[in-house]
């Protein structure tokens, strides 16, 4: 590589070089728990408006020129609430996320998860038109609240490129989830399954020679 190709470069090379220390920092200034070796070469927000705990070997790519199937997109975590709860296993991999966490999310051991996936347990919004437009306001009685539902990811998952996980779900271990799906309901383990709404394509088995 000449001098010219190294300077116009440099940039990238700090921020890849540098970023990890810098996001170690900020995390512990946001209250987030982490393990060792937790490496985020990228800009990240976060809010820490609840729990979060990472464990060991934490990698997360994020940003300008890092992984170049994340779309240059910035990652984000959110707990929106003192209750939400967030909690990541070791040795998990990520590229782009954004993890939006009203109630919990829990993310297994050695789980894998492509660029640009959507993680969120909330619906965000009231189903109800009325309620949208603030011509109907909420109550217990009607049950006009916005829905949310735990998500739980189990050890050795593996999640397919711009996928979306949506709430109440649970993927079961070892399973595949293509990529871009829609996971609108629990995936059992030892599967594969894809598409919009993500549905069981085939099993899997494991051969202990």
């Amino acid at each position: 590589m000449n001098i010219r190709s190294k300077l116009i470069n440099l940039p990238c090379a700090l921020r890849v070089r540098f970023f990890p220390y810098i996001n170690r920092i900020m995390l512990k200034s946001k209250g987030v728990t982490f393990g060792l070796n937790c490496m985020i070469p990228g800009k990240i927000s976060v809010v820490c408006g609840g729990e979060i705990r990472i464990g060991d070997n934490f990698y997360f790519s994020s940003g300008e020129a890092v992984n170049p199937i994340g779309s240059n997109l910035q990652g984000a975590i959110l707990t929106d609430r003192p209750e939400a709860r967030m909690s990541i296993g070791d040795n998990v991999g990520k590229s782009s996320t954004r993890m939006w966490i009203h109630d919990s999310l829990k993310i297994g051991n050695n789980v894998n998860i492509g660029a640009c996936v959507l993680i969120i347990d909330t619906d965000c919004h009231e189903m109800d038109y009325r309620v949208r437009n603030h011509s109907l306001p909420q109550s217990d009685e009607d049950g006009q609240y916005v829905k949310s539902a735990p998500i739980t990811i189990e050890d050795d998952v593996w999640i397919g490129a711009h996928s979306i996980i949506l709430k109440g779900v649970t993927i079961g271990a070892r399973s595949i989830i293509g990529a871009g799906s829609v996971v609108t309901k629990s995936i059992p383990a030892d599967c594969i399954a894809a598409g919009n709404p993500c549905k069981v394509i085939r099993m899997l088995s494991y051969s202990n020679q």
